[in-house]
């Protein structure tokens, strides 16, 4: 079992910059820690709260990581094919190890309203970004006429190493785009331990049509305390006070024995890895629980 970070973009700050420096200095704890990968997430129209954008803010943190896998998550329907092929194949190549793209279709919300994209078209628009993008990165000159429209598009620098893609999605239709388009799923981090058994399922059995091994991947949002005890005091009123609303069952809190043993779970359920995102706001809070899934990731290891 192997576990990543999914950095937390979003800040109630005065000074932006402050925003910025928790995400670099989260970084930094996530690297000391051992963790497997880190990621960041994609959203927009978000003001006026910050929400630090995933190309720019992850360049910055990549010179705080490593060589071990490195990633964003993109709402592909939003996107221009070209620009974001151009820009993942630039961290790509900034980036000494994998890169991992996460991907979804996304909610039909105002970022859709606020971006002047048609949220009926996002299936579509998915698949098409997706087949676009990974053409360019083959060295190809590609042409679109349908969702999107250019004319004989090139791009450089090409990724030094293959783009591996992990989508999103929940319905059984998202499940079934993800075991054939992509390397791996990623699990949505409000999903019950039960509701995440059934999707791995339904992913692994569409997926039983291909020989390559897949990513089997979950948003889990965690805190790890000294003891349970702590743990308890500190994540246990964030969580009951409803936290994003949630299901309890789908947020891990406790000790490192405690939620390597939760963790163990999901390794029994088919998963490969927990992506683990802050339960908690504070920074000094979540910079000594990053700190302690060091040994969560020892205990876990052979899961």
């Amino acid at each position: 079992m192997r576990i990543g970070l999914s950095m937390n973009s979003s800040y109630a700050v005065d000074d932006p910059r402050e925003g910025a420096r928790r995400m670099i200095e989260r970084a930094a704890a996530a690297r000391d820690a051992g963790l497997d990968s880190l990621f960041v997430g994609d959203h927009h129209v978000t003001g006026p709260r910050a929400y630090y954008q995933n190309i720019a803010i992850l360049g910055r943190m990549l010179a705080e990581w490593g060589d071990k896998p490195a990633g964003a998550l993109f709402l592909l329907p939003l996107w221009h094919p070209v620009l974001l092929a151009e820009q993942v194949a630039t961290l790509a190549s900034i980036h000494e190890g994998p890169f991992i793209m996460q991907c979804a279709v996304g909610p039909a919300d105002e970022q859709f309203t606020g971006m002047g994209v048609n949220a009926k078209h996002r299936p579509s628009r998915f698949e098409e970004c997706l087949d676009l993008m990974r053409r360019l990165w083959a060295g190809e000159t590609v042409s679109a006429d349908h969702r999107y429209q250019f004319t004989d598009a090139r791009i450089g620098p090409l990724p030094p190493e293959p783009i591996e893609v992990w989508i999103g999605g929940e319905v059984d239709a998202a499940l079934e785009r993800a075991a054939s388009l992509g390397d791996g799923w990623l699990g949505a981090p409000g999903l019950t331990p039960d509701q995440a058994a059934y999707q791995a399922t339904r992913f692994l059995q569409h997926r039983a049509s291909r020989d390559e091994p897949a990513t089997v991947a979950i948003r889990r949002d965690v805190y790890v305390g000294e003891t349970d005890e702590e743990a308890q005091r500190i994540a246990g009123p964030i969580v009951e006070r409803g936290y994003r609303g949630f299901d309890p069952s789908a947020v891990i809190f406790g000790s490192p024995e405690t939620v390597a043993d939760r963790i163990r779970e999901y390794a029994g359920l088919g998963f490969t890895d927990v992506i683990v995102r802050s339960l908690v706001p504070d920074q000094r809070e979540t910079i000594a629980s990053l700190g302690r899934l060091a040994e969560v990731r020892e205990l876990v290891a052979d899961a």
